[in-house]
């Protein structure tokens, strides 16, 4: 059996940001990752957008760990030359109804410390004439990063603290006993190891990890759901430079134009329940994004949108059941020490990693 000061499960954006922070704060370190590569899952299937923090209940995780995230995440990509750029985005609304949602959209926001800019239909068209607005919010603090990028530079720096990352190394079975966490790693190299502390930042499998968790409490083992988002790519030019969103809809915030570094444009994600892991894009699904989309840029030439990608958001909720925040578990909640669970991090997961990484830090003291 070999012994580790500290285990991180997963190296996604969230995993490596908790791993490289814990490294730099003196543990030592490894990262599982049972992919070939790290940023293989949710981390590689994104918008790759720096949310502002505007849509999430005041006080709550999202609400928090994203408006600091983005702050510490802006401030990262500008020291560590990480691709981003703050290029704002605009919140349209297309009728009357949707209008009247725009102010509570903008108090919410506000209540977050996110400044938002409130502009009638004409003050819009100015700004974006070739989109159909009734009225709008401006958020000058959205941005894009380059995801692998940022993965990138989590990894050099968890490696430069000592750190490591050990890669097609699946979890199969963990037991926590007696101030330890064993953990039974499959793949190629079977082998047991023993750590102090254990971080369970697996993504979609940060549940299932719990099914064959010995000395785990019941209430440890949530139950999750798939949202899956597909995204279609705009090929050619297009007249937008700033992110674009319609108001949101029930499990998502609609299906948006994101902007790439260089500028290309794809729409998405849109919200469709799945029973199990698939990232399949049916191309008939682009009938529904050409419908959508047209309510606010009637000039969409629909031949030019391919089928990209797709992703699936961790739910700790089904369809009809609302808001859920981050649940990111340490010994004050289930009273295990050394032990951290990270489930349903979701969007805005990827703005708040860094702000993330601090409270898995502040949970282990």
């Amino acid at each position: 059996m070999m012994e580790v000061g500290t285990l991180v499960i997963g190296a996604g954006v969230v995993g490596l940001a908790v791993a490289r922070t814990l490294a730099k704060a003196g543990h030592e370190v490894v990262v599982l990752e049972a992919g070939d590569c790290f940023g293989e899952g949710i981390s590689s299937r994104n918008s790759e957008v720096i949310h502002a923090g505007i849509y999430y209940p005041e006080s709550s995780l999202k609400a928090r760990l994203c408006v600091e995230g983005r702050r510490q995440l802006y401030e990262y990509c500008e020291r560590r030359k990480v691709g981003h750029q703050k290029c704002g985005k605009w919140i349209v609304a297309t009728n009357e109804a949707q209008s009247s949602g725009l102010e509570s959209i903008q108090a919410r926001a506000s209540a977050n410390g996110v400044p938002l800019q409130l502009w009638d239909g004409p003050s819009v068209a100015r700004q974006l004439p070739e989109a159909r607005s009734n009225a709008g919010l401006w958020s000058p603090e959205t941005g894009i990063v380059d995801t692998h990028g940022l993965m990138l530079a989590l990894l050099g720096e968890l490696e430069d603290a000592g750190g490591s990352l050990a890669l097609r190394s699946p979890v199969e079975r963990i037991e926590s006993v007696a101030g330890a966490h064993l953990v039974q790693v499959g793949g190629a190299a079977p082998c047991m190891l023993k750590a102090r502390n254990l971080i369970n930042a697996a993504g979609l499998g940060a549940v299932p990890l719990t099914r064959n968790w010995h000395g785990l409490p019941d209430s440890q083992r949530p139950t999750q759901w798939f949202a899956r988002g597909v995204y279609f790519s705009y090929s050619g030019r297009h007249p937008f430079s700033n992110l674009i969103y319609p108001v949101p809809e029930p499990g998502g915030l609609g299906v948006h134009l994101t902007l790439d570094l260089a500028g290309q444009a794809r729409f998405g994600p849109d919200v469709e329940w799945i029973e199990r892991e698939e990232y399949g894009v049916d191309p008939e699904r682009v009938n529904a994004f050409v419908a959508g989309i047209r309510q606010w840029w009637p000039g969409l030439e629909a031949e030019r949108l391919q089928p990209a990608y797709a992703g699936i958001r961790p739910k700790l909720k089904d369809a009809e059941g609302g808001f859920f925040d981050f649940r990111i578990d340490g010994p004050q909640e289930h009273g295990i020490p050394g032990l951290v669970n990270l489930f349903g991090i979701e969007s805005p997961g990827l703005t708040s990693c860094l702000a993330i990484a601090d409270l898995v830090k502040d949970k282990l003291i």
